[in-house]
């Protein structure tokens, strides 16, 4: 047997371990919930295929107490985390992006009350878009915000950016993480990873409010911070908040959903969005 077929060149904790040979195994993130109308939490949700060509899909979920009222919701689009490794998160880089533009794009079609899907054209509030995302995901979800304030969505305008989170590069600091999965990546000039490499961009972001949510004992608090700073000097016109939980480490939300901590998390992102 070729010992290179049991050669790991890349293990991400217990989450995935990558071997020489291009064999990839992944212990976490793999299961998927399925959709269901009429849940017992009063939640409905479905999936749908955005990009039939490479598979680009999400779920949407809706209030079941909202479908047929005619009542319209803000509209949250989020994108999970994973450090590009995980769940459904595309490697290499740039594929997450141009998935997540995609997607993007699928909802601004809507925007004009013609788009495919029934649960966006109908319910959704297109005066109240967001984009949101946790770690990895809120990365792409900053990425995205920024390409929206360039190029046009169809006439949909962004409200607001919720990164919960977020991972990026910091200072003089390249992770070994982000050169493997973006192996032509140009490091700290990358502003994918280093927002602050492009001012330009970063003062072009098309929202008009930012919330940054950091945990106290998570690893990436201060690259949350410097993300904060480069945007307040960077010249955008918006306006940008921290809410920090003490005492809790990297996406402690998802580790432990019925905590006090994490229900405060979400009455507060329910709180921005509420209140634009």
């Amino acid at each position: 047997m070729d010992s290179s077929s049991d050669e790991i060149i890349h293990q991400w904790g217990s989450y995935i371990r990558v071997y020489k040979e291009g064999r990839v195994e992944r212990f976490f993130g793999t299961d998927k919930v399925p959709s269901s109308i009429n849940s017992a939490d009063g939640v409905s949700t479905k999936d749908v295929l955005i990009v039939p060509e490479t598979d680009v899909s999400a779920r949407i979920f809706i209030p079941t107490a909202t479908i047929d009222s005619g009542h319209k919701l803000p509209l949250l689009i989020y994108f999970h985390g994973g450090g590009f490794r995980t769940s459904s998160l595309s490697i290499p880089i740039p594929a997450c992006y141009e998935d997540s533009w995609a997607a993007l794009k699928w909802v601004a079609s809507h925007s004009n009350r013609k788009g495919p899907e029934e649960w966006i054209r109908d319910y959704a509030n297109f005066d109240q878009v967001f984009l949101a995302g946790d770690s990895g995901g809120a990365n792409i979800s900053h990425d995205l915000a920024a390409r929206a304030g360039i190029e046009n969505l169809n006439g949909m305008k962004l409200s607001g950016l919720c990164l919960v989170h977020p991972y990026f590069g910091i200072k003089d600091t390249v992770d070994e993480s982000w050169i493997f999965v973006s192996p032509t990546t140009s490091g700290l000039d990358d502003f994918r990873y280093n927002p602050a490499a492009d001012s330009i961009r970063m003062a072009s972001l098309g929202c008009t409010r930012v919330l940054i949510c950091l945990a106290e004992k998570d690893v990436l608090r201060q690259r949350g911070l410097y993300y904060y700073e480069t945007l307040r000097k960077s010249g955008w016109g918006g306006e940008v908040e921290i809410a920090e939980t003490e005492g809790e480490d990297h996406v402690f939300h998802l580790f432990n959903p019925n905590c006090d901590n994490a229900e405060a998390l979400l009455k507060k992102l329910a709180s921005f969005i509420n209140h634009s």
